[in-house]
C-alpha cells in the first residue's frame, strides 16, 4: 500500500486505481476512500488517486486527534501532491471532502487544474439547504415502496425531532435504487465512520465561509459541479448556487441519481467526469479562464 508522510510525521496510505491523467480523489464522511470504488468505471479513462485521510482506512492515527479538523487536513493534501510530483493536479472531491477541496483551493490555487465537486457538502462555503427543499426535493420518491417511513422520518429531522432511527431511515433517499447493492454499500459505509473523527472534522474554527466565498470567485480554472436529481443532500437548486461562487463552473444535473451517483448510473457519471476532465481549452484560451458555465442534465 503506498503511503507517504503528512507534515506532522502522521503515516497516509493511498489507493491508485486505473491509467491516464491522475486525478486525486477526496473522499466524504469523513471516512476511508473505499467506499468510491473506481467511481462507476472512471478508473478506465483517469489514474485515480484515493488517500484514506487521517485516522481512517489502512491511514495512522495522529498523535492529535484535533488535526482531524478539516482545515487542517489541507496540509496532508499538499503533501500528498508533492510526494505524487505533481505540479497541478486535477482534484475529484464528494460529499464532506468537497468542504476540503475549498479550503485547499482557497489556499493552493495554482496547484488545481480541473476540479470536480460530486454532490458537495456546502458547510464551507456557508449555504443553507431549507427543510422545505429537501422535503420537496425527497417526494421525487414518493411512488417508492418504501417512501412513507422514509418521509416521515425526514419530516422529524427537519422539525428537529430527530432520532437514531430517523437518520437510519432516510438512507434510502441517498440513493437512486434502494436496491441490494445500495443496502450493502450504505452498510459499508457506516461500519468505517467513526463518530469522533467526523465530529472532529467539522468542530469549531474549521470553516470560514467568508474567507472561502471570497477566494473561490478569485479561481479561474474550470469546475464541474455534479449533482443528483434526487439527492435532498444536496439538491440541484443549491448545488446551482454553489457554481454561481465560481467564475467558471458548470453544474450538471444527473437524472434519478442520489447522492452516489456512479453507482446509480455509472455510464452517465463517467460521461459527464471524464468529458469534464478530457475537455481541452478553446484555441487562444488558457486552461482556467472563464467560459462561461450553466446548468445541463446529462442526457
Amino acid at each position: 500500500m503506498p503511503a507517504f508522510s503528512a507534515p506532522d510525521g502522521t503515516r497516509l496510505a493511498y489507493h491508485v486505481s486505473g491509467d491516464g491523467p491522475p486525478v486525486v480523489c477526496l473522499p466524504g464522511g469523513p471516512t476511508d476512500s473505499a467506499y468510491l470504488g473506481d467511481l462507476g468505471g472512471l478508473s478506465a479513462h483517469h489514474r485515480l488517486i484515493r488517500p484514506d485521510l487521517r485516522g481512517t482506512g489502512r491511514s495512522a492515527t495522529p498523535a492529535d486527534t484535533a488535526s482531524y479538523r478539516c482545515d487542517r487536513l489541507v496540509d496532508d493534501i499538499e503533501a500528498l501532491r508533492a510526494h505524487l510530483g505533481l505540479d497541478r493536479m486535477d482534484l475529484l472531491a464528494h460529499c464532506a471532502g468537497a468542504n476540503l477541496a475549498a479550503l485547499y483551493v482557497s489556499r493552493y490555487p495554482r496547484r488545481v487544474g480541473r476540479l470536480v465537486l460530486v454532490t458537495p457538502s456546502v458547510r464551507a462555503v456557508g449555504l443553507t439547504i431549507p427543510g422545505d427543499l429537501r422535503l420537496e426535493t425527497a417526494r421525487l420518491r414518493r411512488d417508492e415502496r418504501w417512501f412513507p417511513e422514509a418521509f416521515a422520518a425526514l419530516e422529524a429531522i427537519v422539525a428537529g425531532r430527530a432520532t437514531g432511527e430517523s437518520w437510519a431511515a432516510v438512507a434510502p433517499f441517498a440513493y437512486g435504487r434502494w436496491d441490494e447493492a445500495s443496502r450493502a454499500h450504505q452498510a459499508a459505509v457506516d461500519a468505517r465512520t467513526d463518530p469522533a473523527v467526523v465530529a472532529a472534522f467539522g468542530a469549531e474554527g474549521a470553516f470560514d465561509p467568508d474567507a472561502s466565498r471570497a477566494a473561490l470567485a478569485r479561481f479561474t480554472s474550470p469546475v464541474l459541479l455534479l449533482a443528483g436529481e434526487a439527492d435532498l443532500q444536496a439538491p440541484p437548486r443549491t448545488m446551482a448556487a454553489f457554481a454561481d461562487l465560481f467564475p467558471d463552473a458548470e453544474l450538471v444535473v444527473q437524472p434519478g441519481a442520489g447522492h452516489h451517483p456512479w453507482l446509480d448510473d455509472p455510464g452517465r457519471f463517467t460521461a459527464a467526469v471524464a468529458g469534464f476532465l478530457g475537455r481541452r481549452p478553446v484555441a487562444g484560451q488558457h486552461d482556467g479562464g472563464a467560459a462561461g458555465g450553466g446548468t445541463a442534465v446529462v442526457p
